[in-house]
């Protein structure tokens, strides 16, 4: 609680997915004066709006969520702007806080910067040993940028930047749009709208065989501020769940979930994305004592449960509408 005290705090992404959560508990741990910059009002990827949001709000911390991101298929159609948007969105924001002199500045990576190959489970050792898989490499290059800027930073300037490694996101709140989610949302809404169609089959991409380590929203948004409140270290940090398992598995278990018997149909013209992926999890641990509390099964449900009530609720406006 001291930690938050009269802390000016800036959030970029805040009203997203993830910076939702961050902000609730930023709420519990009794943060005041927290900004939240929306795109219409300062657009990150354009210095001169970076410059005006800094001038707008003095930060003492600066958490920085936002992204340009979704799923193997937006990855594949988009790799330019990906990596643009995502690449200037950082570095700009870095940049101008070290010029204001920010007390923290905490950058949000992603599981996408490791090696396509690297050995499971990824060790932060590991980040530098290889190039990433291919549809989402411009994505993860762009983010792992601001590691090298974070390290360099803190070692020229004095900016106490540190750098973390979320492996993939989902729950409550998650972007069900089929053309731009992740795995988990399009399941789950593929699922739903098939048991209520009483549809025979479902078609999902891919060959099912590669595996994933899934963390549940609310525990990732724990351990980026466990980790703001007690990191203080150039080297990044993994954060995630710390298991594996198939998407064959995933789809399997959102099917029981969601109460759809019909039949799965892999579409093995689609790209897998990486191999496997699966994070060691024990620097966050020692580090700053972040153990993810929630199970999968139990994470999946509280997801499923979110979206059916999402859409009973957007249905209801649109029909009063």
């Amino acid at each position: 609680m001291s930690f938050w005290e009269n802390k000016k705090i800036l959030v970029t992404g805040g009203a997203g997915f993830l910076g939702s959560f961050v902000l609730e508990k930023l709420k519990k741990r009794g943060a005041k004066n927290i900004f939240v910059p929306r795109s219409k009002d300062y657009n990150l990827v354009d210095m001169e709006a970076v410059c005006r949001l800094y001038r707008d709000f003095r930060a003492d911390i600066v958490i920085h969520l936002a992204a340009a991101v979704g799923g193997i298929g937006i990855n594949r159609d988009n790799p330019g702007k990906f990596f643009y948007d995502n690449l200037m969105m950082g570095v700009q924001l870095m940049e101008i806080a070290r010029r204001q002199g920010v007390e923290k500045f905490v950058a949000i990576g992603t599981v996408c910067a490791y090696p396509k190959f690297a050995p499971v489970p990824f060790k932060e050792d590991d980040l530098w040993n290889g190039y990433p898989e291919e549809t989402n490499a411009p994505y993860g290059l762009a983010k792992k940028m601001l590691l090298v800027q974070a390290q360099a930073y803190r070692e020229q300037y004095g900016i106490n930047a540190i750098y973390l490694l979320p492996v993939n996101l989902y729950g409550p709140g998650d972007n069900f749009d089929l053309q731009t989610s992740h795995v988990i949302p399009a399941l789950i809404r593929k699922c739903v709208e098939a048991s209520e169609r009483g549809a025979d089959h479902i078609v999902v991409w891919g060959t099912g065989k590669p595996t994933r380590e899934f963390f549940y929203v609310e525990d990732a948004a724990e351990g980026i501020l466990l980790a703001t409140e007690k990191y203080n270290k150039p080297a990044p940090v993994n954060l995630g769940a710390g298991f594996e398992i198939s998407i064959k598995e995933v789809t399997g278990l959102i099917a029981k979930l969601t109460g759809f018997k019909g039949e799965i149909i892999r579409d093995t013209s689609k790209p897998d994305g990486q191999p496997r992926r699966m994070l060691d999890v024990s620097t966050a641990w020692k580090e700053f004592g972040f153990k993810a509390r929630t199970s999968f099964e139990a994470g999946l449900k509280k997801t499923i449960d979110w979206y059916k009530q999402y859409r009973l609720e957007a249905d209801k406006t649109i029909v009063s509408g």
